[in-house]
């Protein structure tokens, strides 16, 4: 074990025990949900009051995290984009985390602000609200007005929050090196991996800056389409700790009743929603991953106003292709296509079996054929493919998770406004698009063109390489290194049937000739040899028949 993963573990010691501790308090509760007695199950419960025996492992899970406070909840929030690594039904409880963290006082904020921006605050601003709008778990947001009038949102980072989120993404990062060592069950998880990249994640959330720059890249991505606005980012007052942007004046997706009130035509609306989307993902290939209804507004003229760009996916052209590939394999019933593109994108395990994984696609793909665009169920879909990569061990990008959750999310905002939403209806014409595309002779030529250059790597590399190893073969400095595994008792058996064989061969042989000495016309030695053969193939057959019965594992 390397030194500094004890020095992450130590300094941080008392961290550790809270986290051991509200495990513990969770993990609890299993062994009384068989007790009648009510007041005793009634002293171990959550946060929120819910009696933990009631509670399922999601639930649980969920509740560790909220307790464990702003750290744990990103990582959850995280989490809930990766339905390959938890599961669906963990995903979908992970997705319902929210944090009202209490907030920080108004000195605290004036402070950040004035040392930031080189001013005092009433300069800056004609009027600040020192009653923060709401709180959440890395900032908190106040209203204010500008000096030329402009209604703006003033975000401030937490007092003490990078340093306790560095704190705790430190102490996971030495606990998942002690996993990855010690826990055979989760090194296929690739815990240090999967740790850093909560580290990048949540270190960027902590910097302001970049959810500036998202926000400027949608407004520029969609400065051509009047149907749908982001707030103007105010430039001039951003910071790593504080981001300045219009504020938006209009009714959230989730105050459903409100819409209905102003006439707006909610499965217009409910559908131009998801053509954003879908063309924030197969148009520009960045979009913004947190579709729920809280950051979703209709504004005036059935505009829709889209609040909370921390969290964007990227889409990169390989990624696009390989979700095109699957796509087309999905639509016409290629179970093979889909199974394999799956393996491409996907981390797998050395023991994969195919053909079992493609037979479970087929099945899969056999659920879902013959139903119309209407009633065809993307959520379901994916959710339940999802647990079929799960079931097989195989670990998918970060970056494909986030897309399935972000449509996942998306479908269920929008049949909240119209239950006659189809997600699948709006998605047909990128199947068209992606169809022309992928045999469109440009893209045929770019095809051909790859793979010109990858031959012609090869073939520029293959001489060098050769020669290398010649060299190497000629110094007698060429290693081949083996490894099996399970193999020992295979190899002792050969080796002890070789030996048997060639004991007996030799002690006919001496039988046969009347080697001397003899007894009574035998040869002593090649008497001995046979039965000594004799001995070793019972011995070796009782071997072989306890394998078959024990096989390692």
């Amino acid at each position: 074990m390397r030194l500094s993963t004890l020095v992450r573990i130590d300094k941080s010691a008392r961290r550790l025990a809270e986290i051991l501790a509200t495990l513990a308090k969770y993990g609890f509760a299993d062994w009384l949900s068989g007790i009648d007695y009510d007041w005793l199950k009634s002293r171990v419960t959550d946060g929120e009051g819910t009696v933990l025996p009631n509670l399922t492992t999601a639930e649980r899970i969920r509740g560790v995290l909220t307790d464990l406070g702003p750290t744990f909840i990103k990582i959850g929030q995280i989490l809930s984009s990766r339905p390959d690594l938890v599961g669906p039904d963990v995903g979908a409880e992970l997705a319902r985390l929210q944090s009202q963290t209490k907030p920080d006082g108004p000195e605290w904020v004036r402070a950040v602000i004035e040392e930031d921006f080189g001013q005092p605050l009433e300069r800056l601003f004609r009027f600040f609200n020192d009653t923060p709008m709401a709180s959440a778990s890395i900032g908190q947001v106040h209203e204010a007005i500008l000096p030329d009038g402009r209604e703006v949102v003033v975000k401030v980072r937490h007092e003490g929050i990078e340093e306790a989120v560095r704190r705790d993404l430190d102490l996971m990062i030495g606990l998942a090196e002690l996993a990855e060592k010690h826990a055979a069950q989760l090194r296929r998880f690739q815990p240090v991996a999967t740790a850093r990249y909560f580290q990048r994640t949540l270190l960027r959330e902590l910097d302001f800056s970049h959810e500036r720059r998202h926000l400027e890249r949608f407004a520029e991505d969609f400065a051509d389409d009047p149907s749908v606005h982001f707030p103007q980012v105010c430039g001039e007052l951003c910071s790593d700790r504080v981001l300045t942007m219009e504020r938006l004046r209009g009714i959230p997706v989730s105050d459903i009743a409100a819409i209905k009130r102003t006439g707006a035509d909610l499965n217009r609306f409910a559908r131009r929603g998801g053509e954003l989307y879908l063309e924030m993902v197969f148009g520009n290939g960045f979009y913004h991953a947190d579709p729920h209804p809280g950051n979703l507004f209709r504004l005036d003229d059935d505009v829709i106003g889209v609040i909370d760009c921390g969290m964007v996916g990227k889409i990169d052209e390989k990624l696009r292709r390989e979700i095109e590939g699957m796509l087309l394999a999905a639509v016409s019933s290629d179970a093979e296509g889909l199974s394999e593109a799956i393996i491409r994108v996907g981390q797998v395990p050395g023991d994969l079996d195919e053909d079992t994984l493609h037979s479970e696609v087929a099945e899969f793909l056999n659920d879902y054929v013959g139903q119309s665009v209407a009633e065809f169920d993307v959520s379901g879909a994916l959710q339940r493919l999802f647990e079929l990569v799960r079931e097989f061990h195989i670990v998918l990008p970060s970056s494909f998770g986030m897309l399935v959750k972000t449509l996942v999310m998306l479908e269920g905002t929008a049949r909240q406004l119209s239950p006659d939403f189809s997600l699948a209806a709006l998605i047909r014409p990128y199947y068209v698009k992606a169809s022309r595309r992928r045999f469109a002779p440009g893209q045929v030529a770019a095809d051909i063109g790859r793979g010109y250059r990858d031959w012609k790597r090869l073939i520029e590399s293959l001489p060098r390489d050769l020669a290398d190893i010649l060299t190497r073969f000629r110094r007698g400095q060429l290693e081949v290194h083996l490894e099996h595994r399970r193999l020992e008792g295979t190899v002792d058996r050969l080796v002890l049937g070789l030996l048997t064989a060639a004991v007996f061969l030799g002690s006919a042989v001496m039988w046969s000739f009347q080697a001397s000495p003899t007894v009574l016309g035998v040869s002593l030695f090649g008497a001995l040899g046979f039965l000594a053969s004799v001995w070793l193939g019972v011995g070796l057959l009782l071997s072989i028949r306890k394998a078959r019965k024990n096989p390692p594992k």
